[in-house]
């Protein structure tokens, strides 16, 4: 049974860092790919950066690029999303997801279509002050 479980969120003000773990277990392969997303009170689930596990190609949303990097620990089966420069439009439950086959991420959006993740965590929130 795959299971992804997140940690790390917290409070934080403007400017400040977080960093985000989510740790996957289950996977007899990895040909998966993790993703991370968020969601604010009152709008939609939003993508934000996706990693394969495989080969460790990397995708980040505009909203975050430049700010947030995600990477992964094989050895421990943990995925990182590093969070700097902290937005309070970065306040959002944040959730990581798996995409049980994605050996390599193209350089498209389409790769944080919700849709094609098949599991979920439960959430950690992240709540920036101003």
């Amino acid at each position: 049974e795959v299971q992804l479980v997140e940690s790390g969120g917290g409070l934080v003000q403007a400017g400040g860092s977080l960093r985000l773990s989510c740790a996957v277990s289950g996977f007899t392969s990895r040909d998966y790919a993790i993703g991370w997303f968020r969601q604010a009170p009152g709008k939609e689930r939003e993508g934000v950066s996706c990693i394969s596990a495989s080969d460790g190609s990397t995708y980040y949303a505009d909203s975050v690029k430049g700010r947030f990097t995600i990477s992964s620990d094989n050895a421990k089966n943990t995925v990182y999303l590093q969070m700097n420069s902290l937005e309070p439009e970065d306040t959002a439950i944040y959730y990581c997801a798996a995409d049980r086959h994605r050996p390599t991420t193209s350089q498209t959006a389409a790769v944080l279509f919700s849709f094609l993740y098949d599991y979920w965590g439960q959430g950690t929130q992240v709540t920036v002050s101003s």
